[in-house]
């Protein structure tokens, strides 16, 4: 979640605000220097305070939405364990985990901890009957995925990426397709003021 070393502006294809390792929990190897677990509020929510300035110092705007690394929310170790979900509510208008088991209800979610189904690796045939499932239910369907490309182990599929923007394109299928940020300033916007976080 810090800045890159370097600033300036993106390369073309390159990942821009994405630290080279980002925490989650001590369990994966790339994590174990930066891991979660040895991670404070404090320690989290200055890192979050830092990356924001910088991309809005470098891009203008500055970010509305947070994806939680690896879907993890939590910082701490046993007994000391504490959830940093309200300093993404606080500081973000939303937030997305990731490798959750179902779309979101827009009338009772909870805008901090929004859920989003894997999309890495997957075909189109694989994901269309999310997208019919969340349609016929009303739901919000949030894909996420990490790099963009034709084959990995964590790349979004270029093809089934296309598929699904044409898909989404044809009104028949009563889709909307726009950004977790956009689709949540929505949500929010059509909520009673009681619950619009």
């Amino acid at each position: 979640m810090v800045p890159p070393p370097r600033a300036g502006r993106p390369r073309a294809g390159g990942r821009f605000g994405a630290p080279p390792t980002h925490p989650c929990t001590a369990n994966f190897a790339f994590s174990r220097d930066n891991a979660l677990e040895d991670y404070s509020i404090e320690r989290i929510r200055g890192e979050m305070e830092e990356t924001s300035a910088f991309v809005a110092r470098e891009l203008g705007p500055r970010p509305v939405s947070f994806a939680y690394p690896c879907g993890q929310t939590f910082v701490g170790r046993g007994a000391e364990v504490r959830s940093y979900v309200p300093v993404v509510a606080r500081e973000f208008h939303s937030g997305r985990l990731y490798l959750s088991e179902d779309a979101n209800d827009p009338e009772r979610c909870d805008l901090a901890q929004l859920l989003a189904a894997g999309f890495d690796g997957l075909s189109f045939e694989d994901v269309r009957p999310l997208l019919e499932k969340a349609a016929a239910e009303g739901r919000w369907l949030i894909l996420a995925g990490h790099d963009i490309g034709t084959s990995g182990r964590q790349a979004t599929r270029t093809d089934t990426l296309e598929a699904v923007a044409r898909y989404a394109a044809d009104p028949a299928h009563g889709l909307w397709l726009d950004t977790v940020g956009a689709v949540a300033a929505h949500v929010r916007a059509a909520r009673p003021a009681a619950t619009a976080k």
